[in-house]
């Protein structure tokens, strides 16, 4: 689990995170037209202060492409 960096509280995961008036979700792309999508972004939020993180769980794509461009 995820501990809160300004209070250390346990936070509350696997949140997402939704466009205003669109259900569409954010999520990280390779640059350039026409990419695929490489993850979903997720959130935290700490119940306690409401101090809110981002983050994507599989990272195993960011790690290919991170290979590629050396």
């Amino acid at each position: 689990m995820r501990k809160c960096l300004r209070c250390e509280t346990y936070m509350v995961e696997d949140l997402s995170i939704m466009v205003s008036n669109g259900g569409y979700g954010i999520d990280i792309r390779e640059k350039g037209l026409f990419k695929t999508a490489i993850e979903k972004i997720k959130c935290a939020v700490c119940p306690e202060c409401g101090y809110t993180e981002t983050y994507i769980e599989n990272t195993d794509k960011i790690k290919k492409l991170l290979n590629k461009e050396k």
